[in-house]
Protein backbone atom coordinates (compact mmCIF):
# COMPACT_ATOMS: atom_id res chain seq x y z
CA UNK A 1 0.00 0.00 0.00
CA UNK A 2 1.11 3.50 -0.64
CA UNK A 3 0.91 6.45 1.71
CA UNK A 4 -1.93 7.89 -0.34
CA UNK A 5 -4.12 4.83 0.31
CA UNK A 6 -3.47 5.16 4.03
CA UNK A 7 -4.57 8.79 3.98
CA UNK A 8 -7.78 7.92 2.16
CA UNK A 9 -8.58 5.17 4.65
CA UNK A 10 -8.00 7.39 7.67
CA UNK A 11 -10.74 6.96 10.24
CA UNK A 12 -13.29 9.77 10.21
CA UNK A 13 -14.90 10.16 13.65
CA UNK A 14 -17.76 12.31 12.35
CA UNK A 15 -18.65 9.62 9.84
CA UNK A 16 -18.59 6.97 12.59
CA UNK A 17 -20.73 9.06 14.96
CA UNK A 18 -23.29 9.55 12.22
CA UNK A 19 -23.83 5.82 11.71
CA UNK A 20 -27.44 4.65 11.95
CA UNK A 21 -26.61 1.41 13.74
CA UNK A 22 -24.03 1.24 16.50
CA UNK A 23 -22.87 -2.15 17.70
CA UNK A 24 -22.88 -2.58 21.49
CA UNK A 25 -19.65 -3.28 23.31
CA UNK A 26 -18.62 -6.80 24.28
CA UNK A 27 -19.53 -6.14 27.92
CA UNK A 28 -22.98 -4.86 26.94
CA UNK A 29 -23.57 -7.97 24.82
CA UNK A 30 -22.39 -10.23 27.66
CA UNK A 31 -24.68 -8.53 30.21
CA UNK A 32 -27.65 -8.62 27.82
CA UNK A 33 -27.19 -12.35 27.31
CA UNK A 34 -26.80 -12.96 31.06
CA UNK A 35 -29.81 -10.82 31.99
CA UNK A 36 -31.99 -12.43 29.33
CA UNK A 37 -32.01 -15.68 31.34
CA UNK A 38 -31.55 -14.23 34.83
CA UNK A 39 -32.64 -10.57 35.14
CA UNK A 40 -31.07 -8.58 37.98
CA UNK A 41 -33.10 -7.62 41.01
CA UNK A 42 -33.95 -4.05 41.98
CA UNK A 43 -31.07 -2.00 43.34
CA UNK A 44 -31.63 1.06 45.56
CA UNK A 45 -30.31 4.35 44.27
CA UNK A 46 -26.92 4.95 45.85
CA UNK A 47 -27.36 2.23 48.39
CA UNK A 48 -25.15 2.56 51.44
CA UNK A 49 -22.61 -0.27 51.73
CA UNK A 50 -22.61 -2.14 54.99
CA UNK A 51 -19.62 -1.35 57.18
CA UNK A 52 -18.26 -3.13 60.16
CA UNK A 53 -16.58 -0.83 62.63
CA UNK A 54 -13.57 -2.27 64.36
CA UNK A 55 -14.45 -2.78 68.04
CA UNK A 56 -17.06 0.00 67.99
CA UNK A 57 -14.54 2.81 67.51
CA UNK A 58 -15.54 6.17 66.24
CA UNK A 59 -14.05 7.31 62.92
CA UNK A 60 -12.61 10.30 64.79
CA UNK A 61 -10.24 8.07 66.75
CA UNK A 62 -7.98 7.49 63.75
CA UNK A 63 -8.05 11.20 62.92
CA UNK A 64 -7.02 12.08 66.46
CA UNK A 65 -4.18 9.53 66.37
CA UNK A 66 -2.81 10.93 63.10
CA UNK A 67 -3.02 14.54 64.29
CA UNK A 68 -1.38 13.55 67.59
CA UNK A 69 1.52 11.91 65.74
CA UNK A 70 1.98 14.98 63.54
CA UNK A 71 2.00 17.23 66.61
CA UNK A 72 4.56 14.97 68.33
CA UNK A 73 6.86 15.09 65.30
CA UNK A 74 6.60 18.89 65.17
CA UNK A 75 7.44 19.16 68.88
CA UNK A 76 10.38 16.75 68.55
CA UNK A 77 11.78 18.61 65.56
CA UNK A 78 11.39 21.93 67.35
CA UNK A 79 13.08 20.54 70.47
CA UNK A 80 16.01 19.17 68.47
CA UNK A 81 16.65 22.57 66.83
CA UNK A 82 16.75 24.42 70.20
CA UNK A 83 19.05 21.92 71.85
CA UNK A 84 22.72 22.95 71.69
CA UNK A 85 25.30 20.30 70.83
Amino acid sequence: MSDRDDDEREFDITWADGAEHKEPSARARMLAARWKENPPGPVPFRGEPERRRSAGRSPWVSTAVVLGCVAAVIVLLGYSNFRPY
